[in-house]
């Protein structure tokens, strides 16, 4: 299949996508070296990860509603507007040396709001721009460009900046939420409002209902929840990890975030061929062992190529769940409903992100920078073999073809 049969307007989000996700790498590997520079208690340094995903428990379901009831391409771009607002805040305080703990964690937590809605708009939005049997191959290039951008460009771009003034990464941030939110704004606009004398609880419980009812996509947004809470209970630190423990500088650490993008791409490039050829099941299967292989072996890491080579493993297997999950998602959940459904199902998964992130700084501080990381493997495996009854039934039923 190539590039043009899927269309000029998927084309426009695709480079919007990975405009976007340019500054998400370069945010994502600065901003956490602006917090150690400020503070070296993993506490405080987690707490800046656990706010940026506290909306995500907060908001999520009514996010979902919006999202079903207004355009939402619209809600697109305004969501990047917005945060280009904020991280433009956030350059200037920090050219003026303002920035300390309390802005990183209220912009983090600002950021996220607004993610909420672009993130939950952005997926519903892809089955009203492409076909049906176009999703995986869709999906798949988004991740992609997602893990080349966000995880391989933007995080060694992200610390050479750094490096170079503090202030220059924040803003590339705020300038690629620009063009992003311009590209998105040319996009047709393909909402599907639902009546207005229809209160928002109801559309909520309406998505509950539908998600509550389906026992696969139930399953699913539980083990992710579990997996999340791992991913951030073990990553909310690896900047002291990576540091204090490997003696890496700012750019040495973009480089580290960069190795799991190596991953990502391979995964990225095989996973419609793989999941074709394993199915669904297998493939979500194989995904959740490679990840929980991946964490328990970071604590036994001995120097920084090793770790790189780990994390790159890890962006293997996450790529491959997104793709064939968020595929599985938007072929299943009615168009009218995907909006509410996706909050729901992301609430279940995303959900615990901040309680991770602050749970992995304590144990951090308290049994070392190591311990983290093989804690969340072995409760990884445990999510998996108490999920795999339940995932293999409803393989069996058919909910996955549904």
């Amino acid at each position: 299949m190539t590039r043009t049969e899927l269309g000029r307007d998927y084309r426009r989000l695709w480079w919007a996508a990975a405009i976007d996700n340019v500054g998400d790498g370069v945010w994502a590997a600065a901003l956490p070296l602006l917090a150690v520079s400020i503070t070296r208690d993993p506490r405080l340094v987690s707490l800046v990860s656990a706010a940026t995903y506290l909306p995500w428990l907060l908001l999520s379901l009514p996010a979902g509603a919006l999202v079903d009831r207004a355009d939402r391409v619209t809600l697109m771009w305004r969501s990047q507007c917005f945060q280009c607002c904020v991280v433009t805040a956030v350059t200037v305080l920090t050219v003026l040396k303002a920035a300390d703990t309390q802005l990183l964690v209220v912009a983090g937590f600002l950021l996220g709001c607004a993610e909420t809605v672009f993130s939950n708009a952005a997926q519903a939005v892809l089955p009203d721009l492409v076909a049906p049997d176009q999703l995986v191959t869709a999906n798949a290039r988004q991740y992609v460009a997602q893990t080349v951008t966000q995880l391989f460009v933007g995080p060694p771009l992200g610390g050479l900046l750094f490096a170079a003034a503090v202030g220059l990464p924040f803003g590339l941030d705020a300038a690629t939420f620009a063009v992003s939110a311009l590209l998105l704004a040319t996009l047709p606009r393909t909402g599907r409002p639902t009546p207005r004398d229809k209160p928002v609880r109801t559309e909520i419980l309406d998505g509950l209902r539908w998600l509550a009812r389906h026992r696969l996509l139930r399953t699913l947004a539980l083990v992710l929840g579990v997996n999340n809470f791992c991913n951030q209970f073990a990553q909310s630190t690896l900047v002291l990890l990576a540091t204090s423990r490997f003696g890496l500088g700012n750019r040495g650490y973009g480089v580290l975030l960069a190795g799991m993008a190596v991953g990502g791409v391979i995964g990225g490039a095989v996973n419609a061929r793989l999941a074709a050829r394993l199915g669904p099941l297998r493939a979500m299967i194989a995904a959740l062992v490679l990840s929980a292989a991946a964490f328990l072996t970071v604590g036994l890491a001995p120097d920084a190529v090793v770790l790189g080579a780990v994390l790159a493993v890890s962006g293997f297997a996450s790529t491959l769940w997104n793709v064939v999950t968020v595929s599985l998602r938007q072929r299943i959940v009615p168009r009218d409903l995907l909006g509410r459904v996706n909050s729901v199902y992301r609430m279940l998964a995303w959900g615990l992100l901040p309680l991770g992130a602050a749970s992995g700084g304590l144990v951090a501080h308290t049994l070392g920078l190591r311990a983290p990381y093989p804690l969340a493997g072995g409760i990884r495996l445990l999510a998996l073999l108490a999920a795999l009854p339940l995932l293999v039934s409803a393989s069996r039923s058919g909910a996955d073809r549904q």
